[in-house]
């Protein structure tokens, strides 16, 4: 079953992102609870877990600023 990567609300006041970074290639091997992805916010920059453990899908680049709940990419 695929699981969605949503741009995750990090901050109360927070409505968009930028994604700065995926640390897995699409098409790479996702971990469970392994860095994802770097978001940038107003205030600071995360590393954001993954959700889920497979081979991830990427549908969103690095570089560019999107609204929470985004859907980023998939785990299959």
């Amino acid at each position: 079953m695929a699981t969605e990567i949503l741009l995750p609300k990090i901050g109360f006041s927070m409505n968009e992102g930028e994604l700065a970074e995926w640390l897995v290639e699409d098409g790479g091997q996702a971990t469970e609870g392994q860095p994802l992805f770097s978001l940038e916010s107003d205030k600071s920059t995360n590393e954001i877990d993954s959700p889920a453990s497979g081979t991830l899908r990427i549908h969103k680049q690095a570089g560019e600023t999107y609204e929470v709940g985004t859907v980023l990419g998939i785990i299959e």
